[in-house]
């Protein structure tokens, strides 16, 4: 049997390796379009590669993707994220969970990863055809023929395909795919920093509020977690999260939308008000500006009080109801204005891509052309930071690679 894989990213080694492990005889070729393979590996979690997110059950893993969770609740069930541990582990690479779940290779460096996977690719036999562009799928009898990009490439005609091209940032990417069928849903970015080139908040840049609520105005999207403070707007765990989940809706105001904060993450405004009054009293012969109240960074304490416009040397008794009231109204419902959007480091995910009405959610297959199948972020299944990207990949790769 002969199979291809095309795109010779995390899904397209982990499917090959699949396809090698379940089907010795097969002849397995990869083919990479660019001069380089495993990219995204290599830049993952800062250049140590989050392998995936270490959380202890599927109900809580699920809650990470925005898109595609229902199809990867019936794949967990085949390969889930203790599976890829201890593939993973059970080849000589030892991994580390980190307080936030973040699962990484203990050596901190995503070398270690790439290492691995390309000692399966060289044990197994499998070839890499580097700078090997397809441009169009052709189902032919019992074959399934690729041509590629330039004059001098002969088409070659394969009895499996898996494709693994990752997700593309425009729609024009996936055209080929529509060409045979395939639904195809128009991709959009995800999991990106928010722009605030207005807001005097950004001269916070480097400060983190460890627990914020943060809500899309006007909308349902909302999110808690820590949130950093950047030269440029606001980034973070709950806003990486937040662009993630609320990715379409803010697509569609061309990335033009404002937030609402609550930078305590206590809703009821009312005990908020409580604490701060109760604070005020044990300290009535302090300096405000010397206060640190519900362990706020000093510095984003002394930005609130101005931004309240109280001030910063005066003692707390001369404070009167109007003013804890303002001051509360701050802490529990402040407002900002987004002007864009930053991509995440160097971790450009989109959410849309093949449809999933367009495959056999069991075994990844086509559901318009059998024998091909498909695996990581070409899907429309997108997950927040954390790992659960690359647990996507891990899981449909592993699927894929069964050929069923």
């Amino acid at each position: 049997m002969d199979v291809a894989v095309i795109g010779g990213g995390a899904a397209g080694f982990f499917s090959a390796i699949n396809v090698k492990e379940n089907f010795p005889e097969s002849r397995v070729i990869i083919f990479e379009k660019s001069r380089k393979y495993l990219s995204k590996v290599r830049v993952s979690g800062g250049g140590r590669c989050n392998v995936t997110n270490g959380t202890p059950n599927t109900s809580a893993l699920l809650k990470g993707y925005p898109r595609g969770s229902q199809c990867l609740k019936r794949l967990f069930r085949t390969f889930n994220n203790k599976d890829v541990m201890a593939w993973f582990e059970s080849r000589s690479v030892t991994l580390k969970t980190e307080d936030d779940g973040r699962v990484f290779p203990q050596s901190d460096n995503s070398e270690t990863i790439i290492r691995c996977l390309l000692n399966e690719i060289q044990q197994r036999g499998i070839q890499i055809s580097m700078q090997k562009e397809v441009k169009q799928i052709i189902r032919e009898g019992d074959q399934i023929v690729l041509h590629f990009k330039g004059t001098d490439s002969k088409p070659q005609s394969f009895d499996n395909v898996i494709v693994t091209t990752g997700g593309s940032p425009k729609l024009q990417g996936l055209q080929w795919l529509a060409e045979i069928g395939h639904q195809i849903i128009p991709p959009v970015p995800s999991l990106f920093t928010f722009n605030m080139p207005g807001e005097t908040i950004t001269g916070l840049m480097g400060v983190v509020i460890e627990n914020a609520l943060v809500r899309i105005e006007g909308s349902r999207h909302e999110t808690s977690g820590p949130v950093l403070i950047t030269h440029w707007g606001m980034s973070g765990p709950a806003i990486l999260r937040l662009s993630s989940f609320a990715a379409r809706d803010l697509h569609a105001t061309k990335y033009n939308f404002r937030i609402r904060i609550n930078w305590v993450n206590i809703k009821n405004q009312d005990d908020v008000a409580s604490m701060v009054q109760s604070i005020f009293s044990e300290n009535p012969q302090k300096q405000l500006g010397n206060l640190r109240p519900l362990e706020l960074p000093s510095r984003f304490w002394h930005y609130i009080i101005d931004r309240a416009g109280m001030e910063q040397n005066k003692k707390v008794l001369n404070f009167g109801r109007k003013s804890i009231n303002k001051l509360v109204t701050i802490l529990t419902n402040d407002q900002y204005y987004v002007s864009g959007k930053t991509t995440f480091k160097e971790e450009f995910v989109t959410c849309g891509g093949v449809s999933l009405e367009s495959i056999n959610q069991s075994t990844m297959e086509s559901l318009v052309v059998p024998g091909l199948y498909f695996a990581g972020e070409i899907l429309d299944i997108d997950g927040i930071t954390g790992g659960y990207n690359f647990q996507a990949a891990w899981t449909t790769a592993y699927v894929a690679g069964q050929l069923m």
